[in-house]
């Protein structure tokens, strides 16, 4: 056997043997809003963020990158910059997720979610389809459609006018009496 096909076989097992952090999630946005992408792991303890990375991609560009407790985002795809975060405050609990805001129809893809301690050589991953739709946009009813009377049967229609004309005929024959 060749070394470049046992290193290949090696590769792939090392890749099929990654640990998931979660299932595999579908989250669905409408352009011009805020979603958020989850990627939590169940840490025992506190995370050691400073002596981590965490990489949001897509395929191999770069969306949002933290190492060594802080954004990195010099390599940062172009399209995403100012409209990706973290929850900072949480990481150390093991929430990795990712808010995209102004999402926009580019946006649709499948995203994935690493997190890599540098110490331990764990590493986890996860991966994430984002559906992006174009705003609904409903019509508002055009002047002849507001002007119309609802089409149903005659217990739809009020019938005031029946009171007068039996009153009328009443009251001439002398059947009125108080």
């Amino acid at each position: 056997m060749k070394w470049e096909t046992a290193l290949w076989m090696v590769a792939c097992s090392l890749l099929a043997s990654l640990p998931r952090g979660q299932l595999d999630a579908t989250c669905h946005a409408f352009v011009g809003e805020t979603v958020v992408l989850p990627c939590t792991s169940s840490p025992p303890g506190e995370l050691a963020l400073s002596k981590s990375m965490l990489y949001w991609q897509i395929g191999t560009k770069l969306v949002h990158f933290f190492q060594n407790g802080h954004d990195s985002l010099e390599g940062q795809d172009k399209k995403f910059h100012d409209r990706t975060s973290l929850f900072l405050d949480q990481m150390k609990h093991g929430n990795f997720s990712l808010k995209i805001s102004n999402v926009q129809l580019g946006d649709d893809a499948e995203y994935s979610c690493i997190y890599r301690q540098t110490e331990s050589h764990q590493t986890k991953k996860s991966t994430i389809k984002l559906n992006v739709s174009a705003p609904r946009i409903e019509e508002p009813p055009s002047p002849s459609e507001q002007n119309q009377i609802p089409s149903g049967g005659s217990m739809d229609v009020p019938s005031l006018a029946v009171l007068p004309l039996s009153f009328l005929l009443l009251v001439p024959l002398g059947l009125w009496h108080l």
